[in-house]
């Protein structure tokens, strides 16, 4: 049995077909295969019939003499240039959540904010028909966009996913059973709000991993974690990716890279009954959660610096101008 949408990776190009192409400045074109259709630029055209039968990597010439390679688009240049209703999950976070989350063939996955549906392309790819991705999206418009765009991709609808159009909070319990999903994946605005019913969800060891925008969340989200009692030690990082530039001699990083996209933090649900162990670094004497804190409490040692005793910084002072007298 052929895995869904695998018959569209592989094989010549037929009508409907997504390709990519490139032309000599390296600037890309996508379009979708349609007989007797045209691709028209500023300079010539070529036809769609031309590329209909050619297999994938072909190079062709339209009626202006230049040449274009074509291409299948990989699943990482779909979602860059698919219709958008919401901003995408950038491929460099969608291969971290898969491959940090332990996203496995046969995997029952809740995802919430489905957004325009890249993550759960990746979701799918990796759950396989046999697992099973249950999307949670409170707009129906986005719900919409995520489907059309996963029906493109795969050439019809997935078995593997079910899209819940509804907050998660309101929608989960009554969706999956308690301690049955593997993984959950939050991409929102407030992911501690959803944690009484994540942990509801989780198998134990099941992960949760989260992805959010800014560094005031990722500190709330960390400290709701764990608060809740249910939840490992939370681990947090970003990835950026640079590309590099390779001609000749020149061998360089390029000028743009992807820089920060968004936060990353995952932590796995504790067995039932189960606290979680004592933290052996404790936090510092000045700690204290973000949305507690106020004026005075912003100091060095509650943001994590290291300050230098008295002592130390007078016997810096005498090893560097032989006193520790004021000069």
């Amino acid at each position: 049995m052929t895995a869904t949408g695998a018959d569209r990776r592989r094989g010549p190009f037929t009508e409907g077909d997504r390709v990519q192409l490139t032309d000599p400045k390296g600037r890309l074109h996508t379009i979708t295969l349609g007989a007797g259709k045209q691709f028209h630029t500023h300079r010539g055209h070529l036809a769609h019939d031309d590329l209909i039968g050619a297999p994938d990597g072909s190079t062709l010439t339209n009626t202006a003499g230049v040449q274009y390679l074509a291409l299948r688009p990989l699943l990482s240049d779909w979602v860059m240039s698919m219709p958008r209703g919401a901003a995408v999950v950038y491929p460099k976070d969608a291969g971290q959540i898969v491959m940090m989350a332990d996203v496995f063939p046969g995997a029952r996955v809740v995802e919430a904010g489905v957004g325009s549906g890249a993550l759960s392309m990746s979701l799918l790819r990796a759950v396989g028909d046999d697992g099973h991705v249950h999307s949670f999206e409170r707009r129906e418009d986005f719900a919409d966009i995520a489907r059309a765009n996963a029906r493109e991709f795969f050439g019809g609808d997935h078995p593997a996913w079910t899209v819940t159009v509804g907050d998660l909070v309101e929608t989960l319990p009554g969706a999956v059973e308690a301690g049955s999903v593997d993984r959950v994946v939050l991409d929102m605005l407030a992911p501690w709000e959803c944690l009484d019913v994540v942990s509801e969800a989780l198998v134990p060891g099941g992960v949760l991993i989260c992805y959010v925008a800014t560094a005031t969340q990722l500190s709330k989200v960390a400290e709701a974690m764990r608060d809740h009692g249910t939840f490992t030690e939370p681990q947090a990082w970003e990835s950026l990716v640079r590309g590099w530039h390779l001609e000749g001699l020149a061998v360089r990083p390029q000028h743009r890279m992807h820089g920060h996209t968004g936060f990353l933090i995952t932590t796995r649900r504790l067995a039932p009954g189960v606290t979680p162990p004592l933290r052996k670094r404790r936090p510092g004497g000045g700690y204290v959660v973000a949305e507690e804190a106020d004026e005075a409490d912003w100091t060095p040692e509650s943001i994590g610096e290291r300050v230098p005793s008295d002592k130390r910084v007078r016997k810096v002072r005498r090893s560097v101008t032989g006193t520790s007298a004021p000069s």
